[in-house]
């Protein structure tokens, strides 16, 4: 019977390849069908469930407490809601040093706790999507502790091993000055084993097709368990071939289009949201030439050029990224966020731009982090509430589905004295209760933020939910006045000239409407005029005010934008 699995497998990945490449490109796409596409509609909220609310005093959030707070989600304007790992895990990084893909870690709650959760944000028309990582385990996993014990173990090859120390082991780190190799030896094993993480991640060895059959069984057992999908971890290094060329590997992209379309075949309605930091010459090869690939893919590479616009106040570099990252399948969809749960990378930055980025954003060694980046959160790092409210205008106006990290719609802050990226894993700050009304527990999973500008007395939910002027009622504001312009999901998107570099104004067409967005990127005040000869007769009604800008006698639109001022117009 196994080795009919193992044909299957094999067969199945073969159709796949098969398919990645199709001959001719399908007929456009009806207008009707791009409005089912859900997740280009969407705004997914990301959070992890041991620190978001703890319902039972342990010190760990968990689904239970999760189960509570939808309704806080649904009145903020969430319809995707994107977990981190939950597994059984030794939380040596966080959780995603899995010990067990099956399970729901029992501080967290239990299956029923998930299952209840699940239909109760159906309830609320919350989707519910997970991380699926795939390109390693914890070495305390069952199969890693088999395999190292015995060469004749049955998971020996479902990791990757070498009996002499390869030449390259000191290369190709993920996370650098804190990672030393990525060769190990096992001294059980008797041979070194490869990681593209820390040493307690031994990756999994993807060309073993047993592999392959095991993650289809894992994510089959959470498509019937009612997830929507799945956020796709280190998709490059779970597609990449060992031994090949550490610092450039070869890729099997047939590992990604079968996996897409064996999600499709459990679940038409499921969607793939890859995390793949890569060059924009490298995408098609991601979601495929016509969407075979991964439906949702994050932009980092021009998300780096953002957060550089916002250093310099100069938008010329950010503008060629968006052009840059343009061309991409009609089904699918880029995916924006300005803070995640790691660092900011800033890794595709020339030296000299990511020294501007650094000394605006990150001027202390200990706010940088693996050479690259930076690991604070977007509101010490901004620090000035006009510049914070420009960034997530930014981020409900760029061209693709925006992602909000927990916290970050309150303006949490990060604590820089716990190690590399757990300085914005801080637990979600609800109220001025005990540990921010996370946890009654006296030793919470992470330590809550509790003195300083950004302490849970001063930075919570429930203060700021009774603030008209609060950052949380202004993020609320965005999300609303985005689902009232479908032309930004679902439209085509115009660069339109503002004679400043300091400024960015982006249109939007869509079913015979226009949708215009304008920012100012500079901390002064800008005025520009906008001219085109066929808008004429026309007038520009601005969404955030009401008020309406006529055209001049030669045909053009004044527009002035205060100091990281921003403008959304509807062009009737």
């Amino acid at each position: 019977m196994k080795k009919w699995i193992v044909l299957l497998s094999v067969l199945t990945r073969t159709l796949a390849f098969s398919q990645s490449e199709p001959s001719a490109p399908p007929a456009p796409l009806p207008t009707d069908f791009m409005q089912e596409l859900w997740y280009k509609k969407a705004l997914i909220y990301n959070l992890d469930v041991k620190v978001f609310k703890d319902s039972d005093g342990n010190g760990f959030g968990d689904f239970k407490g999760l189960t509570q707070q939808l309704d806080y989600l649904k009145s903020l304007g969430v319809n995707v809601v994107w977990l981190a790992p939950f597994h059984p895990s030794p939380l040596e990084d966080d959780g995603y040093d899995i010990a067990d893909y099956y399970k729901v870690d029992p501080r967290v709650g239990t299956e029923e706790d998930f299952k209840q959760c699940i239909q109760e944000a159906k309830k609320r028309d919350i989707r519910i999507i997970t991380d699926l990582v795939i390109n390693h385990t914890s070495n305390q996993h069952p199969w890693y502790q088999s395999a190292r014990k015995d060469k004749n173990s049955p998971y020996r090859n479902w990791y990757v091993w070498s009996k002499e120390r390869p030449k390259d082991a000191d290369d190709g780190m993920v996370f650098p000055g804190v990672q030393k190799e990525t060769w190990t030896y096992d001294s059980l094993a008797q041979e070194y084993y490869f990681h593209r993480f820390y040493d307690f991640q031994p990756d999994l060895n993807a060309q073993n097709p047993e592999v392959e059959t095991e993650i289809r069984k894992i994510v089959k057992h959470w498509l019937d368990l009612g997830v929507a999908g799945f956020r796709l971890d280190a998709v490059p290094f779970y597609m990449e071939i060992p031994k090949t060329n550490i610092k450039n590997p070869t890729l099997q992209f047939d590992l990604l289009y079968q996996l897409r379309q064996f999600i499709q075949w459990q679940n038409g309605q499921a969607v793939l949201l890859g995390e793949a930091n890569v060059d924009p010459k490298e995408t098609e090869k991601f979601i495929g030439k016509y969407g075979e690939g991964i439906q949702m893919i994050f932009n980092f590479y021009a998300n780096q050029y953002l957060f550089a616009a916002l250093a310099t106040e100069n938008t010329e570099k950010f503008i060629k990224a968006l052009v840059d990252t343009r061309q991409i399948a009609p089904t699918s969809q880029w995916a924006w966020f300005l803070r995640n749960h790691d660092e900011i990378d800033l890794g595709r930055l020339s030296n000299e731009d990511r020294e501007k980025v650094y000394a605006r954003f990150g001027p202390q060694k200990n706010m940088q982090l693996y050479d690259r980046g930076i690991r604070r959160r977007l509101a010490p790092m901004l620090h000035d509430r006009k510049h914070v409210d420009l960034a997530y205008s930014l981020l409900f106006s760029l061209p693709g589905t925006p992602s909000l990290r927990y916290g970050e719609e309150i303006g949490m802050g990060d604590d820089l004295s716990l190690i590399e990226r757990n300085s914005v894993r801080t637990p979600m700050q609800w109220s001025t209760a005990k540990n921010a009304g996370f946890s009654t527990s006296n030793q919470p999973f992470h330590p809550v933020i509790n003195q300083g500008e950004y302490g849970y007395q001063k930075v919570n939910v429930s203060a700021q939910e009774k603030d008209p002027k609060s950052l949380l009622n202004h993020v609320k504001k965005l999300v609303k006045l985005r689902e009232e312009c479908p032309e930004i999901a679902l439209g085509e998107w115009t660069i339109l000239p503002a004679s400043t570099d300091q400024v960015l104004v982006m249109k939007y067409d869509w079913k015979g409407k226009s949708v215009i967005v304008a920012h100012n990127f500079s901390k002064d005040k800008k005025s520009i005029t906008l001219g085109l000869s066929e808008w004429k007769g026309k007038k520009l009604q601005n969404l955030m005010s009401n008020a309406s800008v006529a055209s001049t006698s030669n045909d053009t639109y004044p527009v002035t934008l205060e100091g990281y001022g921003y403008q959304w117009y509807r062009l009737n």
